[in-house]
């Protein structure tokens, strides 16, 4: 199988043509530059597998900040169920407006197949507003609008589809005989998380425990990886959206450094990573050196041969900390 789906940039050559020059100007902006990041993580007990699968392949998303308009996007990610992963994370922030509701259902709809989790963001409880430059750059927080945002319904879509709901709950199952333990929290950036509800450590049996939270607040960081959680995914950063070249975060609109403010990387016994994200505010639909992404983790045994069976690289091959290995494929939309 493909590493990602061939059919893609066909159809999306059609959608951008159809954008025009609204279009034109996002992609100049960096905004619709679509990327998928494919890493690698050893990160489990050699036979933790017991023969039945060389990797467990887990799809994260976070903070679509969709637009009802925004049918590049729509499309673009609704392709990537053609990975096949084994698992979506869906880590928050999926609505930009009011009336985005639909168009989320309807872009995750080929995904809602797949076993998923989700938390929320402050940015589904309510709606955007205009940002203030100064305190962002200052990393001060910003403040969201008095607006509610129909959250509840795309709740009750999801869970109506088998997705697991971890907003202060823990969930124990298994995707075809892998053992998962799962915990998550409220959007800390809001202060809506409170870890005690959830807290203590992970269900032994499980052969994966992850950790889920929006924004990748080190005080909850610290707390799924003191009570031993494996994995923790997070969104929130947007890695950065205002880079400088390298991918450098200005600043990361969190109380995470910019270090680990994107993609995968150590933090303390945990393996962390943080959604770049696929979407930016309405009111600041600008990215820099720093592209919307999707991000495939294929978690593998420790000295396995995941790492080494991946397709050729499309684009690039980087290395990320110690062993994990980042391929990326770069669609550009326009």
């Amino acid at each position: 199988m493909s590493i990602f789906p061939r059919s893609i940039g066909k159809k999306i050559a059609a959608t951008a043509g159809a954008t025009g020059a609204a279009g034109a100007a996002t992609a100049l902006l960096g905004a619709s530059r679509f990327r998928l990041a494919v890493t690698t993580i050893p990160m489990l007990d050699k036979g933790t597998f017991r023969g039945r699968r060389n990797e467990f392949r887990i799809l994260h998303i976070s903070d679509l900040h969709m637009l009802p308009h925004q049918q590049l996007k729509q499309l673009w990610v609704s392709e990537l169920a053609e990975l096949e992963p084994d698992l979506v994370v869906n880590t928050g922030d999926n609505l930009g407006d009011p009336k985005a509701v639909p168009a989320v259902v309807q872009t995750l709809s080929p995904l809602l197949t797949t076993p998923g989790l989700f938390c929320f963001g402050t940015n589904d409880y309510w709606a955007p507003a205009a940002p203030n430059p100064l305190r962002y750059l200052t990393g001060k927080k910003q403040k969201h609008s008095d607006q509610s945002m129909p959250w509840k319904n795309l709740r009750a879509v999801f869970k109506e589809h088998g997705w697991e709901d971890c907003t202060h709950q823990r969930h124990d199952f298994a995707v075809d005989g892998f053992r998962l333990a799962v915990a998550g929290v409220d959007d800390p950036h809001g202060d809506l998380d409170d870890y005690s509800l959830i807290a203590g450590e992970p269900n032994k049996d499980a052969d994966l425990s992850i950790g889920l939270t929006h924004s990748p607040e080190p005080r909850v960081l610290d707390a799924f990886a003191k009570d031993g959680y494996q994995l923790i995914l997070a969104g929130h950063t947007h890695g950065g959206q205002l880079c400088l070249p390298g991918g450098k975060p200005i600043v990361t609109n969190s109380g995470i450094d910019r270090e680990h403010a994107s993609g995968v990387s150590e933090w303390k016994d945990s393996i962390l990573n943080v959604s770049p994200g696929l979407g930016t505010s309405k009111f600041a639909p600008v990215r820099t050196f720093c592209p919307p992404t999707a991000q495939l983790l294929r978690i593998v045994e420790k000295g396995g041969g995941g790492a080494d069976d991946l397709p050729e690289p499309t684009v690039d091959e980087i290395e990320v900390g110690d062993g994990f290995i980042e391929r990326e494929i770069v669609v550009k939309g326009l």
